[in-house]
């Protein structure tokens, strides 16, 4: 049975798995460079777009394609910097809705998307390279953010349970996975910034760390939403135990493009 205790401890096992051969190969990437990182980055792109296309149309966009949008997005961001970048996608985002409601009359597929999720995860791509530019601790932090909501959820969502924080969306998720997720990031996110940058920032780490952790937990639930819409349990197969690419940087997806924009408004305060 899918369900059953042995079925859960395997899978368990294999996000463990996963978790420590992904987690030291991506810290690297962002530690040793900016352009190996955009190159990781814009992979992720592909396949991010990919699922999404799967999932919405149930077929891939052609290989060249999805690589050519991904090298652009990491070529204008690397040249043009983060404004650049971000005024490119809100054309893109207006061209893809334009695109999309073409597609469905055509296809006669009402309410999908497609072309939605290009700049979706353009604007994610665009903000960690934003965040790389400033040096790695940036993005060491961030991970550092959204894997301890990923991990804090998880771990207080099984062990104290409780009521459900969205059931129509995400039936396993309750309210003591929210309020545990918020409350591990936050703790994840002083003792990062304290080691990255100084101890006495470590205080002032916690609520913008708790932040960006329900706001991860919201990232979460809104590609569960999207999954139930098309009546599916993962985006892909790709990482055992995990799912696809999107079921693993659903967070991602929501906490980066704000940290990016606070970062840069902070930045723009001091100049």
């Amino acid at each position: 049975m899918a369900n059953s205790p042995q079925a859960k401890r395997s899978n368990l096992t294999l996000r463990i798995l996963s978790s420590l051969v992904l987690g030291p190969l991506i810290l690297a990437a962002v530690y040793v460079g900016q352009w190996e990182f955009a190159v990781i980055v814009g992979l992720l792109g592909v396949l991010g777009a990919d699922e999404w296309l799967r999932l919405v149309l149930r077929r891939p966009a052609p290989g060249w394609v999805r690589a050519s949008a991904a090298i652009a997005i990491v070529a204008v961001t690397v040249t043009t910097g983060c404004a650049g970048a971000i005024a490119g996608l809100v054309v893109l985002a207006v061209a893809t809705v334009l695109f999309d409601i073409a597609v469905n009359l055509r296809l006669g597929t009402p309410g999908r998307m497609p072309a939605l999720g290009l700049p979706y995860l353009g604007l994610t791509v665009v903000a960690l390279l934003h965040l790389r530019q400033d040096g790695w601790q940036p993005v060491i932090w961030l991970l550092v953010v959204v894997w301890g909501t990923d991990i804090g959820g998880y771990i207080f969502g099984r062990w104290i349970g409780g009521p459900k924080l969205a059931p129509r969306l995400s039936p396993k998720k309750t309210w003591a996975g929210l309020i545990g997720g918020a409350g591990l990031a936050a703790l994840a996110g002083a003792v990062a910034i304290a080691a990255l940058h100084r101890a006495s920032s470590a205080l002032v780490a916690v609520p913008g760390a708790a932040l960006l952790a329900l706001v991860a937990q919201a990232g979460d639930l809104a590609e569960s939403a999207v999954k139930r819409h098309y009546g599916v349990k993962d985006s892909g197969d790709l990482i055992p135990g995990h799912g696809g690419v999107l079921d693993r940087i659903d967070g991602l997806l929501a906490a980066a493009p704000l940290f990016a924009l606070f970062t840069a408004l902070l930045d723009a305060s001091f100049r």
